[in-house]
């Protein structure tokens, strides 16, 4: 079957409720065009019995080269603020929308570009294979496409983000900024504001999960 053919990651999917043989099974995935011009998929990392699952827009440039989710920079800011909101990163699960990265040349450098509508949709599947895996108690999107992804594209992540709300997906589900804007802020001003905010909504998600 080609990315042609089913325009859905679902013909992919196992039923299967192990994160070994998921993660196994998405190597062979076609279920959209991304796959062709990544490196290789990279799917989500983490205890089954995670407690928080957290849900990016995308790999990036080092997550696609490793093979490995929130491994670059906007990972390591991750790892910091997790542990400033006192979640324990052994018990999160860290996984994206949209398993292989997308990106356009500028240079040398391979630069993100966001996915489309479609591409999130095609991706579903192996999100909605994850969350029955791995059951979380508390979801939290990071950045707008994500949380589009999870909501609807009518959700907006300014006016909602760190509310704990309910989807179809996940009963608490709690939506923030993504740890990339708080490093693509313009100035030192601009990124104390923004991790502030991060470590904010990171502060109810350990309380919604206790």
């Amino acid at each position: 079957m080609t990315a042609r053919d089913s325009g859905s990651a679902a013909p992919f999917v196992p039923p299967s409720k192990s994160l070994k043989v998921l993660r196994a099974a998405a190597h062979e995935c076609r279920g959209c065009e991304l796959y062709k011009r990544a490196t290789q998929v990279v799917f989500g990392e983490g205890p089954k019995e995670a407690t928080v699952m957290f849900v990016g827009e995308q790999p990036g440039d080092q997550e696609d080269r490793q093979g490995e989710p929130f491994v670059g920079p906007a990972g390591a800011l991750l790892d910091k603020a997790l542990a400033e909101a006192r979640i324990p990163r052994d018990k999160v699960y860290v996984t994206n929308a949209v398993k292989h990265f997308k990106w356009e040349p500028r240079g040398k450098r391979r630069i993100h570009k966001k996915p489309r509508v479609s591409e999130m949709k095609a991706c579903r599947p192996w999100l909605e294979a994850e969350l029955s895996a791995v059951k979380p108690l508390v979801v939290v999107c990071l950045g707008a496409t994500a949380a589009q992804a999870v909501f609807g594209p009518q959700f907006k992540l300014m006016q909602q983000r760190g509310q704990v709300l309910e989807s179809a997906l996940a009963k608490k589900v709690v939506a923030t900024i993504h740890p990339s804007a708080v490093l693509r802020a313009p100035d030192e001003e601009g990124r104390r504001a923004a991790y502030a905010m991060l470590l904010a909504d990171l502060k109810a998600v350990a309380q919604a999960a206790r």
